[in-house]
C-alpha cells in the first residue's frame, strides 16, 4: 500500500474515528494520518487510558469496522 492510498483511506475513515472517540480533535486526526500507533497515542492522551487499554480499544474498533 502506497502513501497516497493510505491517506485516501484515512480520509474516508476519519468520520468513523470521530464517532468512536468524539474527544479527538480535527488536529488530532490530522496528526494521526492513518497511523495505528499515533491513533493509540491520541486515544491514550485524550481519554487517560493506559497504553494497553488504548491499543485494545483501537484494535477492537479496527476489527469491528474491518479497517
Amino acid at each position: 500500500m502506497n502513501e497516497h492510498t493510505l491517506k485516501g483511506e484515512w480520509n474516508q475513515i476519519k468520520g468513523a474515528v470521530k464517532q468512536k472517540w468524539a474527544d479527538l480533535t480535527d488536529d488530532d486526526l490530522l496528526h494521526v494520518e492513518g497511523s495505528r500507533d499515533k491513533l493509540v497515542g491520541k486515544v491514550q492522551e485524550r481519554y487517560g487510558h493506559s497504553k494497553d487499554d488504548a491499543e485494545r480499544q483501537v484494535d477492537e474498533w479496527r476489527d469491528e469496522n474491518k479497517y
